[in-house]
């Protein structure tokens, strides 16, 4: 029975990933910075399987906050699931400072913190998996939410990076790269969800498929694929066009 650690574990794909995992019987250890969240859902999670759930309330858009969360655990993690994070949108001059800061933390500082400090048990043990959470935006710049997409594609060069070193030492380093998913992402971001979003469900049951597959980089959704194939001044265009379009929506 494996111990699966899950950041922002309380919504979202987190929680969705968390009811996979419980109902293959595995322990969790839940991270959020809301102690509220974390309870509902350790009881939701005790109410649907017989696996040991374990919460830990940390604000990981802390500086410091990764040590003070393994400093926490009292266990050896053997899957490690960087989920949190979050994503703000506007022209960068405009964006809060203090916030941004935050994003970058959540979204990378902390997630390599992370991985630093739970690495070594997994090299010593010979087995273990991470899977970090990236997002399409990882595959292009994303003009009026830049540092959000700047911030995934540094946990996918990074996540990619740090698998070839890890393949050897018997490791399994995984990189998820969902589109637009159905879930309190865009309220945070004060933005509308796009009509096709998939299901965090759908999300985190094909991620946990190809994280046991060992594959290094997923994309779900046949749609998310094929828009990799466009040209990146495209994407961005894209991206630019709908990120503007939704700054001048939400300044009425």
């Amino acid at each position: 029975m494996a111990t699966v650690l899950i950041t922002g574990g309380t919504s979202g794909i987190g929680f969705s990933l968390a009811k996979e995992f419980a109902k293959k019987g595995e322990n969790l250890v839940l991270i959020s910075s809301n102690q509220e969240n974390l309870e509902h859902a350790q009881t939701e999670l005790r109410n649907r399987s017989k696996s040991e759930i374990t919460i830990i309330q940390q604000d990981l858009a802390q500086l410091g906050a990764a040590r003070q969360l393994f400093e926490k655990l009292d266990r050896d993690i053997d899957i490690l699931i960087n989920n949190a994070g979050f994503g703000l949108v506007g022209e960068t001059e405009k964006i809060n400072h203090q916030e941004d800061e935050a994003l970058m933390l959540l979204n990378m500082v902390n997630l390599v913190g992370l991985c630093k400090l739970i690495l070594p048990s997994m090299y010593q043990k010979g087995a273990g998996k991470i899977l970090n959470v990236a997002s399409v935006g990882a595959f292009q710049p994303g003009p009026y939410t830049a540092t959000y997409f700047a911030s995934k594609a540094f946990v996918l060069s990074y996540s990619r990076a740090i698998r070839y070193e890890a393949k050897k030492r018997g490791i399994q380093i995984c990189t998820l790269c969902p589109g637009a998913t159905q879930t309190n992402f865009f309220s945070k971001e004060q933005t509308t969800m796009p009509k096709d979003a998939m299901t965090a469900d759908e999300v985190a049951q094909i991620a946990i498929n190809k994280l046991m597959e060992n594959q290094s980089v997923i994309v779900p959704g046949m749609k998310n694929r094929l828009m990799q194939l466009f040209p990146e001044k495209l994407k961005m265009a894209f991206v630019a066009r709908r990120k503007a379009g939704e700054i001048k929506e939400r300044n009425k």
